[in-house]
C-alpha cells in the first residue's frame, strides 16, 4: 500500500480501542500509560498534518494550477495546517531509525511546542530518553510505536479519538486511585453536566478540572443539543495543580476537537488563575469534583490565599477536609449555577463546616442534592453526592430544596468487578426528578427550608427521602400447596431411606 493510499483510509472506533487494549495490555503497570497517550497524540498530529498537506498540494495544483515544486512548498504553510508540524519528525521518518526512536521523539516533541505555544508545557513534558533508560522500557516504546505505525488518525473523527483517550484513562484509573489520583467516573460526568445545562455562549469554569472531562462534556453537550458552530460559542476554562494532569487535559480537549479551551496550572483555593480587573474572574457556570476531604487547608493557610476575604466569606475549614473551601469558592466564581461532586459528609458534618453549611443554606443558593449510589468512584466505595446550587433560581423553587435519594440508581460496571455505574436510564431519571421539581415517594421530596433549619441544618439525603422497600406480595393459598407437595416428597424419600436401613438390617 502506497502512503497515499494509506493516508485515505479512515479507521473505525473498533480499529481504535482494539490497538489501545493491545497497548494498554503491553505496558500493564509496569511504566506509565500517559506515554500511550502522548504518542497517540503524536500520531494524530503526523497524521492529520500529511492529510492536510496532501489535501493543499492537490489544491495548489489543480485549482491554482501551480507546478509542482512551488505546491510542495507552499503546501507546508501554517495556512492549510491546524497545527504547523516539523516535516523531518513525522512518523514514517522516525520510524527510519528505530534505534535513534528516544532521541528523535524527544527532538520532535520539542520542536512541536517551539513550533505551536499552545503545545509548550504540554506535548514536551513527558522525557522518552529518561522513560527508556531501562533497557526493557525501550522495547515497550518500540513495541507501541509499531504498534500506532499500523493506525491512520489523519482521518479519524474526534469522537472516535476522544472515545479512545477516555478509554485508555478510564482503563487505568483503578491504578492511578491508589496512588491518590482521583477519576470522575464517566455517568456522573454526564449527569452534572446534564443538570446545569450549559448553553452556547455560556462561560464554563471547572476549578478542579483534572483531565478536562467536564468540560470537554459541556462542549459534547452544547454540540448535541445546538450543533457544532454553536459548541464553539462556548467559552471553556479549567485550573488543575498538578503540571503533568494538565498537559494530558489539553491533549485530550484538542482530541475531541477542542482547541479553544483555556486551561491553566496552579492551586486553586490559594491562587485563582483567572482574573477580571482587580478581582477573580466570574463564570456563567462552575463544576468540578474537587478532592475530598482534602488536608491542608484550615483557616491559617486559607487567609494567605487570595482575595481569601472575597471567596471564603461564609467560614473558615477545618484543616482535615477542605469540602467546604472549594464549594465556597465555587460559589463565589458563579454567576448562575454550581455543580459539584463532593463527600456525602459534608452534608452533615457539625463544627466549622456546618457554619459554613448554615450561612450558604440561610443564602437560598442550595437548590437540589443528590446522593449518588456506592461504589461509583474508584478511590473509595462510599456513595458521594451532588449539590448543585442556582443564583437565578424561579420564584417557585425560592425557600426549597429538592433531595434525591439515588443510592440504588446503579447496575453493575460491566468491566471492574466490586463497581458500580449509573446506567442511561438512572441518569434520565435524576435529571427528570430535578428538571420537574416535585416529589415521588421514596425517590425525591421538596424540602422547605423552615423544615431543614428544624433538622440543625442537616442536607443528609436520607433525613428527607428514604427509598420504599419493595414488599413482595404473597399468594398464601399457592405458597400452602407448594408446601403440601414438598412435604408430600420428603415422606416418599424418609420411606425409601427406611427400606433401604430395613434390608441392609440396620433397624
Amino acid at each position: 500500500m502506497s502512503l497515499a493510499e494509506f493516508i485515505d483510509i479512515e479507521i473505525t472506533k473498533d480499529e481504535l480501542l482494539r490497538a489501545c487494549k493491545q497497548a494498554a495490555d503491553l505496558i500493564r503497570t509496569r511504566v506509565d500509560y500517559k506515554y500511550i497517550l502522548v504518542l497517540l497524540f503524536l500520531k494524530r498530529l503526523s497524521d492529520e498534518w500529511k492529510k492536510e498537506y496532501n489535501e493543499a498540494l492537490r489544491y495548489l495544483i489543480e485549482e491554482q494550477k501551480l507546478n509542482k515544486e512551488e505546491a510542495e512548498e507552499l503546501a507546508k504553510d501554517g495556512s492549510f495546517h491546524r497545527f504547523m508540524y516539523p516535516e523531518k519528525y513525522t512518523w514514517e521518518e522516525l520510524r527510519k531509525n528505530i534505534n535513534e526512536l528516544p532521541v528523535r521523539l524527544s527532538e520532535a516533541l520539542k520542536l512541536l511546542a517551539e513550533k505551536n505555544p499552545e503545545l509548550q508545557g504540554v506535548i514536551d513534558r513527558l522525557d522518552f530518553l529518561e522513560f527508556t533508560r531501562h533497557r526493557d522500557n525501550f522495547d515497550i516504546l518500540v513495541q507501541l510505536f509499531e504498534l500506532f505505525s499500523g493506525l491512520n488518525l489523519g482521518r479519524t473523527s474526534d469522537s472516535i479519538l476522544g472515545d479512545a483517550y477516555e478509554w485508555i484513562i478510564g482503563y487505568f484509573a483503578p491504578q492511578k486511585a491508589k496512588e491518590g489520583e482521583v477519576f470522575t467516573p464517566s455517568e456522573v460526568v454526564e449527569l452534572i453536566v446534564k443538570i446545569t445545562d450549559p448553553k452556547p455562549m455560556d462561560s464554563v469554569y471547572d476549578p478542579a478540572a483534572g483531565y478536562a472531562r467536564m468540560l470537554i462534556r459541556a462542549y459534547d453537550h452544547v454540540k448535541n443539543k445546538y450543533g457544532e458552530k454553536e459548541a464553539k460559542k462556548l467559552f471553556l476554562y479549567g485550573q488543575e495543580v498538578n503540571p503533568t494532569t494538565y498537559a494530558i487535559a489539553k491533549m485530550n480537549a484538542i482530541v475531541h476537537g477542542i482547541k479553544d479551551i483555556n486551561l491553566v496550572v496552579g492551586d486553586t483555593l490559594k491562587n485563582p488563575r483567572f482574573k477580571e480587573g482587580e478581582t477573580f474572574k466570574k463564570f456563567d457556570i462552575v463544576i468540578a469534583n474537587p478532592p475530598w476531604n482534602q488536608d491542608g487547608y484550615g483557616e491559617e493557610e486559607l487567609k494567605k490565599a487570595e482575595f481569601y476575604d472575597e471567596r471564603f466569606k461564609y467560614g473558615f475549614t477545618p484543616k482535615q477536609s477542605a469540602d467546604w473551601a472549594w464549594i465556597q469558592h465555587m460559589l463565589a466564581s458563579a454567576k448562575k449555577k454550581v455543580g459539584v461532586v463532593i463527600d456525602n459528609g459534608c452534608l452533615f458534618r457539625g463544627g466549622k463546616e456546618k457554619l459554613i453549611r448554615k450561612a450558604i443554606i440561610e443564602e437560598d443558593f442550595v437548590e437540589c442534592v443528590i446522593l449518588l449510589p456506592e461504589k461509583l468512584f474508584y478511590n473509595t466505595g462510599a456513595p458521594g453526592a451532588i449539590i448543585i446550587f442556582n443564583k437565578e433560581r424561579p420564584e417557585e423553587r425560592k425557600e426549597k430544596i429538592l433531595f434525591i435519594n439515588a443510592s440504588n440508581e446503579y447496575e453493575k460496571h460491566p468491566e471492574v468487578r466490586k463497581l458500580n455505574r449509573l446506567g442511561k436510564r438512572h441518569i434520565e431519571k435524576i435529571v427528570n426528578a430535578y428538571r420537574e421539581f416535585k416529589d415521588c415517594d421514596g425517590f425525591c421530596r421538596v424540602v422547605s427550608l423552615d423544615e431543614i433549619k428544624e433538622n440543625d441544618y442537616n442536607l443528609n439525603v436520607t433525613l428527607y427521602v428514604f427509598p420504599k422497600e419493595e414488599v413482595e406480595e404473597i399468594d398464601v393459598a399457592k405458597e400452602w400447596e407448594e408446601l403440601k407437595v414438598i412435604e408430600g416428597e420428603i415422606r416418599e424419600v424418609e420411606k425409601k431411606i427406611r427400606e433401604y436401613l430395613e434390608e441392609l438390617g440396620e433397624i
